[in-house]
């Protein structure tokens, strides 16, 4: 994982977009590496035991997480921020070109409406595991992977995701728990879903 520092000038510039349109809570912004940045890196792990094929999609990407940290960590990889709010999309694209992200684009839309299809698609923070996972399959390539960052609560979304998951002849393949860099214990899971 790319250290803290390397991430100094997109905080900076991620910070002055905030002050302009509160992608994150004012309470949150000084935990931006430990909450935000770092969750969205934890994709490494996946990227450790799977291929990391050339595209990804990050649907409901909010303030650009993991979208932005993504593409700025894997610069190989191209990647699609997608969001159906306008005004997180105008803050990524300005971080983008403050940046010079090259292998980042942007697209303001609902995901149901986008039709490309990806190797790797994520969701972070954007609704219940039934609901993304119905929004996610059809956008993966035969061979690709559906990578969903979610809380403690992992186990339980799976349990209620049971019919979505048959009906678009998906299974969890993984599970993988890792920690946030906080004082209190944080414990999140990447749950790794992809066609049987």
């Amino acid at each position: 994982m790319k250290s803290k520092e390397f991430f100094n000038k997109y905080i900076e510039v991620f910070l002055k977009q905030n002050s302009v349109l509160n992608l994150i809570s004012k309470n949150d912004e000084k935990f931006l590496w430990e909450k935000h940045i770092f969750d969205s890196l934890a994709i490494e792990h996946f990227f450790n035991k799977y291929q990391t094929g050339k595209t990804l999609l990050d649907f409901g990407t909010g303030g650009g997480f993991p979208s932005v940290p993504v593409a700025l960590s894997y610069p190989e990889l191209d990647v699609y921020a997608l969001d159906s709010i306008q005004k997180k999309i105008n803050a990524i694209d300005n971080i983008k070109s403050e940046l010079n992200i090259t292998n980042l684009h942007t697209h303001c839309g609902r995901v149901e409406n986008f039709v490309q299809q990806f190797d790797i698609v994520t969701s972070r923070a954007v609704a219940s595991l039934d609901k993304i996972t119905d929004y996610a399959m059809p956008k993966l390539k035969n061979d690709g992977y559906f990578v969903a960052y979610k809380s403690i609560k992992a186990k339980e979304e799976i349990a209620e995701a049971k019919n979505i998951l048959k009906k678009h002849k998906a299974e969890v393949i993984d599970i993988i728990e890792y920690d946030l860099p906080l004082e209190e214990n944080h414990t999140r899971n990447l749950i790794v879903i992809r066609r049987s």
